[in-house]
């Protein structure tokens, strides 16, 4: 799939590419991956950190642009998919498509890393910073709130792009917080594709049999902490249910 149907714009502002380099402040024992290499602008200011580097970079064409911009540089550019490949790092820097960005957190929230800065489109950080209660409070919101502290670094003109987005950007600083299993983070969406009914109704419609604490109050009024327990002693449940079936 090239990257224009993904809905990529490509960053050519050097003052942002910089910017993102200085904010992953990154050490001389840490690992760097960049996802989504485009023609290497952000990869050659990165490359030479850290004690490796692996970018990914699905476009055959820009893979190749990428190899050229590092040349006889240390540096491992890999044509593929990152999110299939599921590298190991400690720091991640990126300017995404914006059509990866929850497939993004879903991942990112079951990853071990340091830190990640991210360039990520403006209405989709406001939904993942949302408010319990909330218009744009959705699962998603629940993944990267349970899973990092999201912090806001600067907004991105759409003239840092080519081509120029329609919408604006915002850089992100992401720090683990826990890690979310994929059973997790399968409950969690489930949980809110019912985000309006009680949570009461909604567990009892998932088969979990759990009491809880939550009276009549709706699944969109769950804070982060409250979905994050309700997966766990779901998880808790199920665990002991099959234990339960397995007994001879």
């Amino acid at each position: 799939m090239r990257r224009r149907r993904l809905g990529q714009h490509y960053l050519v502002d050097r003052t942002v590419v910089l910017r993102m380099v200085q904010e992953a402040d990154i050490q001389p024992h840490e690992g760097v991956v960049e996802i989504g290499t485009g023609t290497g602008v952000l990869t050659k200011e990165l490359v030479g950190f850290g004690k490796s580097f692996q970018g990914y970079e699905i476009d055959p064409a820009n893979h190749k642009k990428t190899i050229d911009s590092i040349r006889g540089r240390q540096g491992k550019v890999i044509l593929g998919d990152a999110f299939a490949h599921d590298p190991d790092f400690d720091v991640l820097v990126s300017s995404l498509p914006y059509s990866q960005s929850r497939h993004f957190i879903e991942w990112l929230s079951g990853r071990t890393y340091n830190r990640a800065i991210v360039l990520l489109q403006k209405d989709f950080v406001e939904k993942i910073q949302a408010k319990p209660g909330t218009r744009d409070y959705r699962g998603i919101s629940a993944i990267a709130q349970i899973s990092s502290e999201v912090r806001t670094l600067a907004h991105v003109a759409p003239a840092s792009f080519y081509p120029p987005p329609k919408v604006g950007s915002l850089l992100v600083h992401f720090t683990p917080k826990l890690r979310l299993s994929s059973a997790e983070t399968r409950m969690i969406k489930r949980l809110f594709s019912l985000r309006r009914r009680r949570v009461t109704g909604v567990l009892a419609s998932l088969g979990i049999d759990l009491v809880s604490p939550y009276g009549r109050r709706r699944v969109s009024t769950l804070t982060p902490y409250e979905v994050y327990a309700i997966c766990r002693d779901s998880a808790l449940v199920t665990d002991l249910s099959q234990s339960v079936r397995r007994s001879p």
